[in-house]
């Protein structure tokens, strides 16, 4: 699933359509509709965490409201450095954001509601002018082309992925959304305090929340306290702050849990600032077969009971399993 640094990316290429008028719609959705878009104006654009939200409007003039605090596409040391840098034509060249990854367009069930419970088809009530997007496990925004297929399916044919959405606007270009669920909401719903990647993001409350009594790679994907973080994320500031995945929050001293919180903001806003300088991620330990002092990294799946499992890279030399009694502090 596409983590906080690439939904701000999509986010960025999403705003430059802002003010322009859908002409035209397509896509495999069925809720909400493609045909309920066309001819709204795109107003405003907000991201919160993995969650990306359109504001449409049905008349041009129409106030646009303005967004919760820290809810900019970017950090605010990264936005003068983006401001030297051109600005995205919808128009000028197409652009891929899917960090090279594809799939099939739906892997998100179809259900009679959205996400989170939230349900409607069309703005027309008036109030729900927000469409709110999740990103599936391969989910992307493409700018003025569409995803192309890279290798066979299981038939043997090369069909290209199907767009969930395609909007066409005015002013030439088109945005094509693929693995995602979308529903309509009044708002945009945002907590800046929660968002690692926010100017609001609040530590305190996140090293609260890593005071649980539970394995601390359960914590750090819970979106309720670190919106915006995903398993990647999870495992280089792991490897970072040399803690083992499933060290209890509770048994970690104070300093290494300021090492790993720092770790995970390091880290997300590093990768947020390489995409926007045309740079791959770099990682330590995901993926990776040797850590970078050379040792044999192991993996393994690691989920709450009853939960979902997520694979799970770490070092056993660099992040040693202490015993359950012994409380871990931060190593040098």
């Amino acid at each position: 699933m596409p983590e906080g640094p690439s939904v701000r990316k999509f986010h960025h290429l999403a705003s430059a359509f802002v003010g322009q008028q859908v002409v035209k719609t397509g896509g495999s959705s069925k809720k909400p509709c493609p045909a309920t878009l066309q001819f709204l104006w795109l107003q405003d654009t907000q991201v919160h965490g993995k969650k990306l939200f359109l504001r449409f409007d049905a008349d041009v003039g129409a106030e646009a409201e303005v967004g919760p605090p820290g809810s900019c596409c970017i950090p605010e040391p990264l936005q003068r450095q983006a401001q030297r840098e051109a600005v995205v034509d919808p128009v000028a060249k197409p652009q891929k954001t899917d960090d090279g990854l594809s799939g099939p367009a739906e892997l998100l069930p179809k259900g009679p509601g959205g996400p989170d419970g939230l349900t409607g088809n069309s703005p027309a009530a008036g109030a729900q002018r927000w469409l709110q997007v999740s990103f599936g496990l391969f989910g992307s925004i493409w700018v003025n082309e569409f995803s192309r297929a890279k290798k066979a399916n299981k038939r043997g044919d090369w069909r290209d992925p199907a767009p969930r959405l395609v909007l066409h606007f005015d002013g030439g270009g088109f945005l094509a959304f693929y693995n995602c669920q979308m529903a309509w909401s009044p708002t945009a719903v945002a907590e800046p305090c929660r968002d690692i990647l926010s100017e609001e993001f609040h530590r305190g409350q996140a090293l609260e929340a890593l005071g649980q009594p539970q394995p601390v790679c359960y914590t750090l994907l819970d979106q309720r306290y670190f919106s915006g973080l995903g398993n990647i994320i999870k495992n280089e500031a792991l490897y970072r702050a040399r803690i083992h995945p499933l060290s209890l929050d509770s048994l970690l001293g104070p300093s290494c849990l300021e090492s790993l919180v720092d770790h995970v903001v390091e880290f997300s806003a590093d990768w947020l600032r390489g995409k926007f300088q045309g740079q791959r991620r770099h990682t330590q330990v995901y993926l990776k077969e040797q850590c970078p002092a050379g040792h044999q990294v192991l993996r393994d799946a690691f989920g709450p009971p009853g939960g979902l499992q997520r694979l799970t890279w770490w070092c056993p030399q660099c992040q040693p399993q202490l015993p359950s009694e012994e409380p871990q502090h931060l190593q040098s």
